[in-house]
């Protein structure tokens, strides 16, 4: 099937229309300039998407991993997975060793809560934490936080084997992404962008920020800035 020519993105910008009256020739030029290059970027992630739905089978993962979940029983990764083939991790810097989970998960959870309900139609979505799952449900409750489904990580193997966990106890975040084939469980995706892959003046991001934070501040005249983060209180 051969896929409908796209028109210029130039050609579909010229057809702005002025929301408010009163703009100078210059941001209208500006605007629609910004316009196609808003469209070639639409373009460009839905390339991305495509590319990335059409990975081929990722590697198997055949170590047998332990949970606990929020009834307090022993599981293994695909038990996570429940009705769906498709599971949704994120794995968040709040073990046994921190007083307050990091502010910038928080942050992106505090968003994903609000899409929770939604996304587990689609697929499973599970946050993983190393400490025990009523730690994580109190904090849960201090935010409001009501559809999240947390999960403990029994041992520390799942976090050495995925590179989050150093010898003193310093985390780090993952998103990562599993598909059930039957009996058989492979990673589809996860967040691999390294440290040194960062542009200068940037945090270290992947090509779509998955926080609805910076997503929102990119749209404003300052920006995300370069020296602000989220805090747990203010």
């Amino acid at each position: 099937m051969t896929a409908t020519p796209l028109k210029p993105a130039e050609e579909l910008a010229a057809l702005r229309e002025s929301v408010f009256p009163g703009e100078s020739a210059e941001y209208a030029a500006a605007r629609r300039a910004l316009m196609a290059e808003e469209i070639e970027v639409r373009r460009h992630l839905t390339r991305l998407a495509e590319q990335r739905q059409a990975l081929p089978p990722g590697p198997v993962i055949d170590k047998d991993y332990r949970f606990r979940d929020e009834k307090g029983e022993d599981v293994g990764l695909a038990d996570l997975f429940g009705d769906h083939d498709t599971l949704i991790t994120y794995f968040w810097m709040f073990g046994p060793q921190r007083e307050r989970p990091c502010p910038m998960c928080t942050n992106w959870l505090g968003g994903v809560d609000g899409n929770a309900k939604d996304i587990k139609q689609r697929a499973a979505l599970k946050i993983l934490g190393r400490s025990p799952v009523d730690r994580q449900k109190a904090f849960a409750a201090e935010r409001g936080w009501r559809d999240l489904d947390f999960v403990q990580t029994i041992g520390d193997d799942y976090a050495h084997d995925l590179g989050l966990l150093n010898d003193q106890g310093f985390e780090d975040p993952a998103f990562t992404v599993y598909r059930r084939d039957g009996d058989t469980i492979r990673l589809f995706y996860a967040g691999e962008m390294p440290a040194a892959a960062a542009d200068p003046g940037q945090d270290p991001r992947g090509p779509i920020d998955i926080a609805p934070l910076w997503n929102i501040l990119d749209f404003t005249p300052e920006g995300r800035g370069t020296d602000w983060y989220p805090k747990l209180s203010y």
